[in-house]
């Protein structure tokens, strides 16, 4: 079978190995589309801390289960099933308040075992979520990124009379978005340094866009007269939490989705005084259930954030792509070519 793997930050290669039979209690999948995370791209320059080399990167995918081990039923050959990556032992602290995202013995598929940019990969049965007929291939391969989504706005929670600001209008941010405009039914405010970037997320919802290169967001809240009661930082650069504590109502939430290795100077006073809460968010916690509910009630908007679509042999020129950040650019999927739609 072809894969692509990542040997070393800077180094990708395909390369044929040989297909492995699945283990008691998973089932063997054939790809059919995967997606070009941040992560992927943070793995290839080696700017993900949790990464191990060499890998098959990849935790966005879809396919078809084409061999089950032992103790699985045999009934799920031929089922088209959404990958989660999450992969949790079950009986440390967090899985036992039902964390398991981030359990104390997490492997993730693409980043601590190999994950789905291959024509064939061995996962749990647990994490393969079957596909209703209604929500095509290149469509279900967002369900990844959408539980992730789901499980940062599970985290703060939305009320009714929120209104949003979310930072970041990439594909993680246009999921939230998308999500919060459309599942949950608030306003949302949304800032980016990409002008093409506010133009999309405009067009997918968003009631307020501002272009933080051009002047100060207090400044423009204040024009607006908006007062954020939820904040999610996608871009989670350390500038944007000192400024997210500066900006929001009292009793307001910030919702951090990401990871930055340099610290924030965030006054605690400012938290303590107007009792804001700080939440991180990790990958998803059991959200593929929500996300799939979402897409067959068609409350999810998935081919807004679908930019570009290249066949697997084009891995090179989707990479560079999904990289480049360029206008116009959003979700990048990789296509396999035993596809069936």
């Amino acid at each position: 079978m072809a894969s692509v793997v990542i040997e070393k930050p800077g180094v990708m290669r395909r390369q044929e190995t040989e297909c492995q039979p699945p283990e008691a209690g998973e089932v063997c999948i054939q790809v059919e589309y995967a997606g070009i995370c941040g992560s992927d791209l943070h793995i290839y320059h080696g700017a993900n801390p949790f990464a191990v080399y060499p890998r098959v990167v990849g935790h966005e995918f879809v396919g078809k289960i084409v061999a089950v081990g032992e103790g699985v039923d045999p009934g799920r050959k031929g089922e088209r099933v959404a990958v989660d990556p999450v992969i949790s032992c079950g009986h440390c602290y967090p899985c036992s308040i039902k964390r398991p995202n981030v359990c104390e013995n997490l492997v993730v598929l693409g980043v601590h075992r190999d994950g789905g940019f291959a024509d064939f990969v061995c996962v749990p049965a647990t994490n393969a979520w079957p596909v209703p007929r209604s929500i095509p291939a290149e469509i279900a391969v967002t369900i990844e990124p959408y539980s992730v989504a789901a499980n940062v706005t599970q985290r703060t929670g939305v009320y009714p009379n929120d209104v949003a600001l979310v930072y970041g209008a990439g594909p993680a941010g246009m999921t939230i978005i998308d999500v919060l405009r459309h599942v949950w039914q608030v306003p949302v405010i949304v800032i980016d340094k990409n002008e093409q970037r506010l133009e999309k997320a405009q067009r997918c919802g968003a009631n307020w866009v501002f272009n933080n290169s051009h002047g100060s967001v207090a400044e423009f809240l204040q024009q607006q007269k908006l007062l954020p009661t939820l904040i999610i930082d996608v871009v989670c650069h350390p500038s944007i939490l000192e400024e997210a504590v500066t900006l929001i109502s009292p009793a307001g939430r910030i919702g951090l989705l990401g990871f930055s290795a340099s610290p924030s100077s965030v006054i605690q006073q400012e938290l303590t005084r107007r009792e804001l809460t700080l939440y991180s968010s990790r990958l998803n916690c059991r959200m593929f259930s929500t996300v799939i509910k979402w897409m067959e009630q068609e409350l999810i908007h998935p081919k807004n954030i679908i930019s570009h679509v290249f066949d697997i042999q084009d891995i090179d020129s989707a990479m560079h792509l999904a990289d480049s950040k360029a206008d116009g650019v959003c979700k990048v999927l990789l296509k396999f070519p035993h596809t069936s739609e």
